[in-house]
């Protein structure tokens, strides 16, 4: 799988031009609202046409302006998934599942209507009119009439801002399984970093228009300079882990790396099942020395690769044997602790800071 776009459009004074190349699964494209993000997944689809450059999907190319290649919109086998769920108020979930599935095209097979909604948790749903369902539920019948167009890349803008946070904690595990369980490239549009840390493999930064950095989630989400000023305390370190065992008595689960032993609160599954751990920067505490008699169960060594400060705060990256962590404190602790790179040091993360929209068990 992978994905190609390289595009320029003027749109009135606004300009997009952008380029990202990934190797597919979910690529985000993360942004301020405005910056161009909606303009470029409708590039892909076709629905815009770029004014210059060129767009393929696993090497097949929709659009090259040198060449001449436009393929048009209801060609190019696209999955599309709006922020609002857009379902046919007068045709039940099974028959609008169904409605996608007749744009399946002949090459692509007959689409697994089984797997489908097994995937989404449809099947108690088909006989229902969309007046019934709950925003979560026809979001879900929305991915999965995409999914049943057997597309060959499937576009999300924003899938989850129409819902309040417990029904989106609801639908992202249907996400993950789709991007994990699915051979079809993902690209979902978000200005949210809670969505994206959990669900992306790769991250474009949108800023006015253009990729102001791209790479694997890991290392975008260190980037707090990318950051829209109301998403800063949402960033920091994205650890992927494996869970090492579960403590029934205390309801915590026991995960291990390179990095050293972390504890997250409930049952997160069993030994040796990989689990993606968003630590927010400004939930990590730095010590200079050993500390004891802490409340705080996670306490991992490093030592110090940088720190910058801004305005009454200080970023600070720890190296812990080669995976950064990030910590967000106050200019004056820093001063206080006279941190320095190169100086070792001890970061602590409160158990009870790690939430459900910071673990993906």
């Amino acid at each position: 799988m992978s994905v190609d776009v390289d595009v320029s459009k003027r749109l009135g004074d606004f300009r997009v031009d952008a380029k990202f190349s990934s190797s597919g699964r979910l690529t985000a494209l993360f942004g301020a609202s405005g910056s161009g993000k909606s303009s470029i997944i409708n590039m892909i689809a076709g629905l815009l046409q770029p004014d210059a450059g060129r767009i393929s999907i696993d090497g097949r190319v929709l659009f090259d302006r040198q060449t001449h290649c436009n393929v048009p919109s209801h060609r190019r086998r696209i999955g599309y998934v709006f922020q609002e769920a857009r379902l046919f108020p007068h045709l039940s979930v099974r028959q609008n599942l169904a409605y996608g599935q007749w744009f399946a095209s002949a090459e692509s097979g007959n689409s697994d209507v089984a797997r489908v909604t097994d995937l989404l948790g449809l099947d108690a749903l088909l006989g229902r009119m969309p007046s019934r369902l709950s925003g979560g539920e026809k979001q879900r019948v929305a991915i999965g009439r995409a999914l049943l167009s057997a597309p060959r890349i499937l576009l999300m803008d924003e899938p989850l801002a129409s819902l309040d946070q417990g029904l989106r904690t609801e639908i992202i595990p249907y996400i993950e399984r789709l991007r994990d369980e699915f051979h079809i490239p993902v690209v979902y549009v978000s200005h949210s970093v809670a969505e994206v840390a959990r669900l992306a493999i790769d991250i474009a930064v949108i800023t006015n228009g253009r990729v102001s950095a791209f790479g694997p989630t890991p290392d975008i989400m260190q980037r707090l300079d990318l950051m829209p000023a109301e998403e800063k305390d949402e960033t920091g370190t994205v650890l992927d882990l494996k869970v090492l065992s579960y403590d029934e008595r205390f309801d915590m689960t026991l995960l291990g790396s390179a990095i050293g032993e972390m504890r997250v609160p409930g049952h997160v599954g069993g030994p040796g099942k990989s689990v993606r751990l968003r630590l927010r920067a400004r939930d990590v505490i730095i010590a200079n020395q050993e500390p004891r008699g802490l409340s705080a169960l996670n306490l991992l060594r490093g030592r110090i690769s940088s720190v910058s400060n801004a305005g009454p705060l200080a970023d600070v990256r720890i190296d812990c044997t080669g995976t950064i962590i990030m910590a967000r404190i106050t200019r004056q602790s820093s001063e206080l602790l006279k941190l320095m790179s190169g100086m070792p040091v001890y970061a602590i993360i409160k158990t009870a800071s790690i939430d459900s929209t910071s673990i993906t068990p």
